[in-house]
């Protein structure tokens, strides 16, 4: 939690460092039903471009720490990613969160370095399937790996108050401020590498044959080892925009009912 606590005493430092914005939003996404993750942290996520003309929502500026500047999204719409999971108690209960609210380590709320403020988020621990759904009020965690901070209330829920930290999945079930998915098409194209993932396997013969098929019908495949989840996975890909593997998404989804969107 040193990380989190660095995060709120460089808070007033950051707000003067912020200037005008310019450039890249980091990130990796999603479209409703199939979801968008990352492996974990934010190196390699997929750029956007950010766009001023968008809608801005409270917490949407650029903001720096310990260097690194950071261009939360201007809407959750889709959103999914997998990481670690950690949680804050009773050191900052009472405290200030990062939208201005007093952080009650017994609600259900979460940290999250890039999605709107008030945004709604499906948050599963991979370990033993228990998932909450919670809301976004402050930022962080500024540790490696790590993609959300939970409450107390949250962290107890999902199992993982005695190891402090946990593998898990992060599902935006909504978006802020009234808008909708279909109102944030057409605003930008967001560009990366994106895979969609179509199996997980505990045995890895049992990937190298699903992708040997994939190949075989003539589509582009991969499988990798996850030490996360300890897992083998398959994926189609590479897709260079968002919208397109969305698209192969929803067209695999009859095949492989599970299948996902993630930006490794």
């Amino acid at each position: 939690m040193a990380a989190a606590r660095s995060y709120h005493e460089a808070r007033r430092t950051a707000a003067k460092v912020i200037g005008t914005a310019l450039l890249l939003f980091a990130l990796g996404l999603l479209a409703s039903g199939c979801s968008v993750g990352g492996r974990g942290g934010f190196s390699g996520a997929p750029q956007g471009e950010y766009d001023p003309a968008l809608k801005p929502s409270k917490g949407s500026k650029p903001y720096t720490i310990r260097g690194k500047t950071y261009y939360p999204l201007a809407s959750g719409v889709g959103f999914s990613e997998e990481g670690i999971a950690s949680w804050y108690g009773k050191d900052f209960h009472g405290k200030k969160t990062a939208n201005g609210e007093i952080y009650d380590m017994y609600g259900m709320t979460a940290a999250h370095k890039l999605l709107p403020f008030n945004t709604q988020v499906k948050v599963t621990n991979l370990r033993n399937g228990k998932s909450i759904i919670t809301r976004i009020n402050d930022r962080g965690p500024f540790v490696e790996k790590r993609v959300i901070d939970l409450s107390y209330t949250g962290a107890k829920s999902l199992g993982m108050i005695g190891t402090g930290t946990a593998p898990v999945r992060i599902e935006s079930i909504g978006a802020v401020d009234g808008i909708s998915r279909g109102e944030r098409e057409g605003t930008f194209e967001m560009r990366g590498t994106f895979y969609v993932q179509v199996g997980a396997f505990g045995n890895k013969q049992n990937a190298v044959r699903l992708t040997n098929r994939i190949k075989a019908r003539g589509r582009s495949a991969r499988y990798y080892y996850s030490d996360m989840v300890d897992f083998w996975r398959v994926q189609i890909g590479p897709y260079n925009t968002l919208n397109r593997a969305e698209d192969a998404c929803d067209s695999l989804r009859g095949e492989y009912p599970g299948s996902f969107v993630v930006a490794p």
